[in-house]
């Protein structure tokens, strides 16, 4: 039903009432259509597939270019979709806040915000706190494989170290060093934030307490705790 000369439409499927002429197919109707109208509707038509080869031919260049914008269009929005799904999933994980407060009873989001803290390290934890117990050797076990964590506290006493050893023998070890000098508590991922925790990691969310993501000030204090880490080795 498609010939080389003529597209018949759907709805005349016999072949009559074409929707399109091809070239060709307008030269053989010139040679059966004699009448002076069929004639002047043959030469404009004729003279509009010249009219058309020249402005391929004359804007070929122009063609490849817009293929070629085209194409790096195409590059570039799939480059946009990957960066947009990777903004997406940075959002869905959640950035840790930089501040704010638990108040009394909100023992389960306070817990769940230090466990994202611990979660969000890539390569190491150091914890500041003077009351430690084997609640937070159990939250620091859920860090991320290969993360290292160390503790530095007041005092290591008899339960605390009996607790640690257990917990080494079965979970990827922590390591607790004494240190007397500092009242606050302190969490350090990757020894590049300072979190000020205005609780102790084994009770968030008993009382009010206030937490804060440091600046400036942050830098002294991991500078003063690497180097009693270098010390202490």
């Amino acid at each position: 039903m498609v010939s080389q000369n003529a597209i018949p439409s759907r709805k005349h499927l016999g072949g009559f009432l074409p929707y399109v002429f091809t070239e060709q197919g307008v030269a053989s109707l010139a040679g059966v259509l004699r009448s002076v109208r069929a004639a002047e509707v043959h030469v404009k038509i004729m003279r509009a597939f010249v009219e058309m080869r020249r402005f391929i031919q004359r804007d070929a260049n122009v063609f490849a270019r817009l293929d070629s914008v085209d194409r790096r269009q195409i590059a570039f929005e799939t480059e946009t979709e990957k960066n947009f799904e990777k903004v997406f999933q940075a959002l869905e994980a959640g950035a840790p806040a930089k501040q704010g407060i638990f108040f009394d009873g909100h023992i389960f989001d306070a817990y769940v915000f230090v466990n994202d803290l611990l979660r969000q390290a890539q390569k190491s934890i150091v914890l500041i706190d003077n009351y430690v117990d084997d609640s937070v050797l159990a939250q620091l076990a859920k860090r991320r494989k290969g993360v290292s964590a160390t503790i530095l506290t007041r005092a290591i006493g008899k339960a605390l170290a009996q607790d640690l050893k257990k917990h080494n023998t079965q979970y990827p070890p922590v390591t607790i060093l004494e240190f007397t000098p500092c009242h606050d508590r302190f969490l350090i991922p990757d020894a590049e934030t300072v979190y000020h925790l205005g609780a102790s990691l084994k009770d968030p969310g008993k009382k009010w307490f206030a937490f804060s993501k440091m600046d400036k000030a942050g830098l002294v204090v991991m500078e003063r705790v690497e180097k009693m880490l270098r010390d202490a080795r």
